[in-house]
């Protein structure tokens, strides 16, 4: 199974016991109808980190190893200095990580739902508009449960600041000029694309990386307001390494701690059980 079909099958678990059966029929067509690339770029961002721990773990114990023997005998030592300074490489457990990437994937689609309601305004002129109000509900309910996949992460944290930014970005957007409106509706996927480098990085445990985060921001770019399929936007696997910090398994664990600390003290974390009847809005600040 490939990172696309990864992603989609995870986000489609996450909300597989979702009832009635056409609000489950709706929330499934939705996801399969869409762009994985904010879950792809989790499990890539993943996998290059994964792939940097193994090269420097790789690499320290091979300059151990030759240390060693150069303190034993001539002979030893040149021996020894014949291991391999390169990992061999490995391949991130997708379905380890995969509702990780589910986590941002269903954020995303949430809001994205949530925006295109706020500008189609589909209550204004009708009443009673039972799409409408369905639409909305699955909003809702993709947020909820992509919250509730990234709630005892260390993502958590920068999943709730890229929800209220999107509220205020959405607010603003009400007095905004067309060219002032289109940018602060692309905030949403610039904001989304550096959820999932986070996201990424808290699965393999390791930092979010500055060079990964000028990447997602580049894509961002590139991409605007919509997200195309993740195959036409998601840089290679070497870019991605290519673009990964050296990385320092001291400096990770601090930093880890850090983030721990740091947490914000009023972060609301879902139920342990999470009811479909009553979400909060998505488009709240």
């Amino acid at each position: 199974m490939d990172r696309v079909d990864t992603c989609r099958q995870a986000a489609c678990d996450a909300i597989s016991d979702v009832e009635p059966a056409a609000l489950n029929e709706f929330l499934t067509d939705t996801l399969e109808a869409a762009s994985m690339t904010p879950g792809v770029l989790t499990l890539a961002c993943a996998s290059a980190l994964e792939r940097a721990s193994a090269n420097a773990t790789a690499n320290a114990t091979a300059t151990a190893t030759v240390s060693e023997t150069e303190s034993e005998t001539e002979s030893d030592a040149t021996a020894g200095s014949s291991v391999s300074r390169t990992a061999t490489p490995t391949e991130l457990n997708l379905e380890a990580v995969a509702h990780h990437a589910a986590g941002v994937q269903l954020i995303y689609e949430g809001l994205r739902l949530t925006r295109m309601l706020a500008h189609e305004e589909p209550w204004a002129e009708t009443t009673g508009d039972g799409r409408a109000d369905l639409e909305i509900l699955a909003a809702d309910i993709l947020v909820a449960r992509g919250f509730y996949l990234l709630a005892r992460t260390d993502a958590a944290t920068t999943a709730v600041r890229t929800v209220r930014q999107f509220g205020r970005d959405q607010t603003l957007r009400a007095d905004a000029t067309t060219a002032d409106a289109t940018a602060l509706d692309a905030n949403l996927e610039r904001d989304v694309l550096e959820l999932a480098v986070c996201t990424g990085a808290t699965a393999v445990d390791a930092h979010t990386s500055s060079a990964l985060l000028e990447v997602a921001s580049t894509v961002a770019a590139d991409v605007g307001a919509s997200f195309p399929p993740a195959g036409e936007c998601i840089p290679s696997r070497s870019v991605l390494e290519d673009a990964v910090d050296e990385y320092e398994p001291e400096r990770e664990r601090q930093q880890g701690r850090k983030r721990k600390r740091d947490a914000e003290p009023d972060l609301e974390r879902p139920p342990t059980e999470l009811t479909t009847d009553r979400v909060t809005s998505a488009g709240d600040p």
